[in-house]
């Protein structure tokens, strides 16, 4: 199945941040890629592509990419499969683990919708379940919206966010190129919970013909002892449901096998609403012109250690 981040609405979004898009597709096998420019390299990468019907397709679409990224003189490509490619083939073809940076979730939490509303809310927790269904009794309100200049909503939620725990967001105008990009094609969609007509919890999400993920989200301390991003989230699932879409994608948990991983909150969070887990390949390199390839990642990987120190 087709991430979202390959489809052609996230491309559009991708030109809109003035990058090159580079697609293409053959038997059981398509990508959709573009190009970052850096200080002294370029990388082709296709987020959680190529897309593959079987892994069988994989060095077709390989023979793409090598030849797309000789075109436009790529330093490397990046590669992120969703399907199971056998790690001891990608090292015998020259890919590379990127092991020091991480742009996309590896490890994710998928929701089967094909089921019944009152079998996905059993699978929930008591405290999801009962928020999910008695959210109106607080006096809360669930909206949504595909207005490109609500997305604001979401995005002074954020800055109260970033305050508060001291961390960057992505920029309004991130948000905002995304709005524009994404909501007239019904490829995204706003949602938020009001109190007294103010917005106390928001978030983004993609949705593609099968599944909708829960891409961006935040929501005001102020009101935490209301669970009202709880409450927005089991509503996304039930609307999703009611879309007619086969799964709901909660976006990224930590590794199961690393309990102090930064992310370890929020995937307790997230696994109150159930699901399964689902583990993708990871991100690969394949070095194109190894001098300069191989002094970004010298770079990459000294700025990590310096990070996590």
């Amino acid at each position: 199945m087709q991430h979202f981040l390959q489809s052609e609405p996230w491309m559009r979004f991708q030109e809109s941040l003035d990058r090159e898009v580079i697609s293409d597709k053959g038997f059981d096998w398509s990508y959709n890629a573009y190009l970052e420019k850096g200080s002294g390299n370029t990388r082709l990468y296709t987020p959680y592509g190529p897309s593959l019907t079987a892994p069988e397709a994989f060095p077709d679409a390989l023979v793409s990419l090598k030849k797309k990224a000789a075109e436009h003189r790529a330093t490397f490509i990046r590669i992120e499969p969703t399907d199971q490619l056998d790690p001891a083939t990608l090292t015998s073809l020259g890919f590379k683990p990127v092991t020091y940076q991480q742009l996309n979730p590896t490890h994710t939490l998928v929701l089967d919708l094909t089921r019944s509303s009152e079998e996905i809310l059993s699978d929930m927790s008591q405290n999801s379940r009962n928020l999910t269904r008695n959210y109106a009794s607080k006096g809360l309100i669930f909206s949504q919206s595909q207005k490109p200049e609500d997305i604001t909503i979401l995005t002074s939620l954020l800055h109260k966010v970033a305050a508060r725990n001291n961390i960057t967001p992505h920029s309004d105008s991130y948000f905002e190129k995304q709005a524009k990009a994404l909501f007239p094609l019904d490829a995204a969609r706003l949602f938020f919970m009001s109190l007294q007509d103010q917005p106390i919890a928001a978030a983004l999400v993609y949705d593609s013909p099968t599944t909708r993920y829960y891409a961006h989200a935040a929501a005001d301390d102020d009101y935490r002892k209301l669970s009202a991003g709880t409450a927005l989230v089991g509503q996304m699932i039930l609307d999703a449901k009611s879309r007619g879409l086969l799964q709901f994608d909660l976006y990224g948990i930590a590794p199961p096998d690393d309990p102090n991983h930064p992310w370890t909150g929020f995937t307790k969070f997230k696994k109150s609403f159930g699901g399964t887990e689902v583990t993708y390949g990871g991100a690969w390199d394949l070095p194109l012109k190894p001098l300069p390839y191989y002094g970004y990642r010298l770079y990459q990987s000294l700025r990590h250690l310096s990070k996590v120190r």
